[in-house]
């Protein structure tokens, strides 16, 4: 099991929408790997975002019960995410991405979880894949 699961806002969406296509897998995940889950707050807003009024108060209760856990500090790291976003320019990696990939790259034993099949091209580390799990 990971030492780190990592949330991706795809995944904490499916999770928290009953409509969304792959809501059976983010459910089905949560029992490979229990919370609590870490996240970052470029992640968290867009999850807030998308999920919108209606899913606001599901995710707030996440954050209050220590279900869900934003664990990066961008001030810590940013050339760090400024460089990822650089080097994955072509695929237009957004700044959340990026934060998530440099959690991977920094956290013990780290599993991403997502739908993002950007993470597949992904690269940490220098040429390592992204240990994560994704809807097939």
């Amino acid at each position: 099991m990971a030492a780190s699961a990592v949330a991706d806002a795809s995944f904490l969406v499916a999770l928290l929408s009953r409509r969304d296509a792959n809501h059976d897998w983010a459910a089905a995940q949560t029992r490979r790997f229990p919370p609590p889950w870490k996240t970052c707050d470029a992640a968290l807003s867009e999850a807030f975002h998308l999920l919108g009024p209606r899913g606001t108060p599901a995710l707030a209760a996440l954050l209050r019960r220590g279900a869900l856990v934003s664990a990066f500090h961008l001030a810590e790291t940013p050339e760090e995410v400024l460089r990822l976003m650089h080097k994955f320019a072509d695929v237009l990696m957004g700044f959340a991405d990026a934060c998530l990939v440099r959690m991977t790259e920094v956290l013990p034993e780290p599993v991403l979880l997502t739908t993002d099949t950007d993470f597949r091209v992904y690269r940490r580390l220098g040429r390592k894949t992204i240990p994560c799990v994704i809807p097939d």
